[in-house]
């Protein structure tokens, strides 16, 4: 028994799977799954022993939130924020750098990160911010919405990025934490909208975020960085952990689209050929087809994180500025390789899948989210050109 199986047992998976349809359909919180992954003491795993996690590697935590995907994915994708937050200690640990303390004393003591990143229409996403950052005696007032917030009900530390008003210092974007008051209501200047009722993964609520005047203290600055791509250790830790743990949780999502579709069809009987459907060639092709997929996509993900779990180490590889798009590019390929996994579940089970309420429907709708995750198809392919083109000539 390894150390994520000892950690997410059989009858806990269980009793999640058990809830997964009840909160899609109702477009609630997954409340319950939350408090029963933090009593296992779930929202520590990056954290290192010595700070009282439990010490897991980039790579185990992936292999816990494939997991968890297969039981509930808007479970897994929700509580996903909170790991690559802590996953940017990880790395920050892992180089020797002080500001992972931080992270790691506020998880242990029971805070719970958000990812206040995304906003409508940034597709810089990272390394740029439509949200504005006013300085003041304390550090900034920020004033821009931020979208597919997961984690609005719970969260207690909101990483947050903004553009300094005016600055035309080299590094103009800050990062940081804006704190709630308490864990049920959110501090001055932040309003949670309750405006979730998404097509797929309904239980994250991922909710819009509106900061108006929130204050940002220069204590609780993580760093600033100039508003291009560029290998600051905290965006670069933000980068691989979202887009590394992201992979895992659809790749869980594919994992169970395969077991679903092997039981079905080793079940389900042909009338015409008074056979099980998993004997018809056709079926056979389907299903081998998924794994294919499934299996490359695993192969890609593992080696990944354990090239980040090497930093620091005579083992770190030299992937120098291709890191970005290796990030990228395996996120790109687990999403759209779930994607691909899930019709071809679909094709093979029979119409009864198709129905409102069944888990490969379910499964279905939220597996399309990760076409809108990023890093997009659009920015991967552009990013990867360019790194083997050049940057398109004036």
């Amino acid at each position: 028994m390894t150390a994520v199986t000892e950690l997410l047992s059989d009858e806990l998976l269980a009793e999640i799977r058990d809830r997964a349809a009840a909160t899609d359909r109702d477009n609630a919180f997954f409340a319950e799954d939350f408090d029963a992954l933090r009593e296992i003491g779930y929202l520590r795993m990056l954290v290192p022993r010595e700070f009282g996690g439990l010490g897991f590697t980039l790579e185990q935590a992936a292999q816990a939130q494939r997991r968890l995907a297969t039981a509930a994915p808007a479970t897994a994708l929700g509580i996903n924020m909170h790991h690559v937050i802590v996953g940017i200690g990880h790395t920050l640990h892992l180089r020797g750098d002080d500001r992972a303390q931080r992270i790691f004393l506020d998880a242990v003591a029971g805070e719970v990160f958000a990812f206040g990143i995304s906003e409508a229409g940034n597709d810089s996403v990272l390394f740029d911010a439509t949200t504005s950052a006013e300085p003041v005696a304390e550090g900034w007032r920020l004033h821009g919405t931020k979208i597919f917030t997961s984690l609005s009900p719970r969260w207690t530390r909101l990483l947050v990025h903004a553009r300094v008003s005016g600055d035309d210092d080299a590094a103009p974007l800050v990062f940081g934490f804006l704190t709630r008051e308490d864990h049920g209501s959110p501090a001055g200047g932040v309003t949670v909208r309750e405006d979730w009722d998404a097509l797929g993964m309904r239980a994250s609520q991922s909710c819009t975020t509106v900061l108006d005047g929130a204050l940002l203290r220069t204590e609780d600055v993580l760093t600033r960085t100039p508003a291009t791509p560029n290998p600051d250790p905290v965006v670069w830790g933000i980068f691989g952990c979202f887009e590394l743990l992201l992979a895992a949780v659809y790749t869980g999502i594919a994992d169970r689209a395969i077991d679903v579709a092997v039981e079905i069809t080793t079940t389900r009987r042909s009338l015409a050929k008074d056979a099980p459907y998993s004997d018809d060639p056709d079926i056979r092709r389907h299903i081998a087809g998924a794994g294919v997929l499934r299996d490359g996509v695993e192969l890609q993900l593992r080696q990944l994180c354990a090239d980040v779990d090497a930093l620091g180490s005579d083992r770190e590889p030299a992937h120098g500025p291709r890191w970005f798009i290796l990030f990228s590019g395996v996120k790109h390929r687990a999403t759209e390789a779930a994607r691909a996994v899930v019709d071809l579940a679909l094709r093979a089970s029979g119409g009864a899948q198709y129905r409102r309420g069944s888990e490969l429907e379910r499964l279905y709708r939220d597996v399309l989210a990760g076409m809108y995750h990023p890093s997009d198809e659009e920015s991967v392919h552009a990013a990867t050109a360019k790194s083997l083109l050049g940057p398109v000539s004036s």
